[in-house]
């Protein structure tokens, strides 16, 4: 299920908000070093590199420590939203982020936990076989946090879209009375939501790397709000709604590309077979 809103200008002046996003200058020709997320001034995580050949990544750094949960919208989200615009909800959190333009979504989505290393780890899994192990450690990428995987299905023959919605901290940090409240609220059937800011990341290797040459289409939300609702969604084997504000013009994607997201999110998921 998805709802999707009209793109919107949100946001404040960079220095005004708490979370944003930052290209880091190399000292040698002012080329683009790493590409972060940025949260009450320290940087959350690392990002996919902008070469757009590098593989896919959200790497949580040892300064993310912050969430961004707002207080006067919380009896809102408690239940089911159902309008991508609501203009309460949207302004909110808007506040919270840069200046720029932004498509709402609203996504149900049945969150799986995933461990890097472990099974269904996409790392370690449908990254190494399109880009095969880094070849200086000889190890899969490692993003340092705990992530949900929720969706994905084919773009065409020769790509494929990811979608991940990664906490700002491990869930491990969550209050376990507070996940076990969701876990028995949706129990009930209620299906509350969650809030996130996203990026669309197409990253595609040079040749010659991994044994299946693909484009990866990486829709990546960044909780904002919601990070109880998403264990206890996940554990309890049950949806949950996800608003997302996708910044368009932040990711390493085209606008063509990003307007392909909504359609693409109302396909059947399937899993993308690399004969490996």
């Amino acid at each position: 299920m998805i709802k999707v809103g009209e793109p919107r200008r949100l946001g404040v002046p960079v220095p005004e908000a708490r979370l944003h996003f930052e290209a880091e200058r190399r000292e040698s020709g002012g080329a683009p070093g790493r590409r972060l997320l940025v949260v009450d001034g320290d940087p959350a995580f690392e990002l996919s590199f902008w070469c757009g050949t590098c593989p896919l990544l959200f790497r949580r750094l040892e300064t993310g420590k912050q969430t961004l949960s707002l207080v006067g919208v919380q009896e809102q989200l408690t239940g089911t939203l159902a309008d991508p615009g609501d203009g309460g909800v949207v302004d909110a959190f808007g506040l919270l982020l840069p200046e720029g333009e932004y498509l709402p979504l609203l996504l149900r989505v049945e969150p799986r936990l995933v461990i890097p290393g472990n099974e269904g780890d996409y790392f370690s899994g449908e990254q190494v076989a399109t880009w095969g192990l880094d070849q200086f450690w000889g190890l899969p990428e490692y993003p340092h946090t705990p992530y949900y995987r929720t969706f994905e299905t084919a773009v065409d023959a020769s790509a494929h879209l990811y979608e991940f919605v990664v906490p700002m901290v491990p869930p491990t940090w969550n209050v376990r009375e507070r996940v076990e409240e969701y876990v028995e609220l949706m129990g009930r059937g209620a299906v509350p939501t969650a809030v996130a800011v996203s990026t669309l990341d197409v990253c595609e290797p040079s040749a010659g790397l991994g044994a299946d040459h693909c484009r990866h289409w990486g829709l990546t939300h960044f909780l904002l709000d919601g990070h109880h609702k998403l264990e206890a969604a996940a554990t309890a084997g049950r949806p949950v709604q996800l608003l997302s504000l996708l910044a368009l013009g932040e990711g390493l994607a085209g606008d063509e590309e990003c307007g392909r997201v909504p359609a693409l999110r109302t396909q059947l998921r399937s899993a993308r077979a690399t004969g490996i």
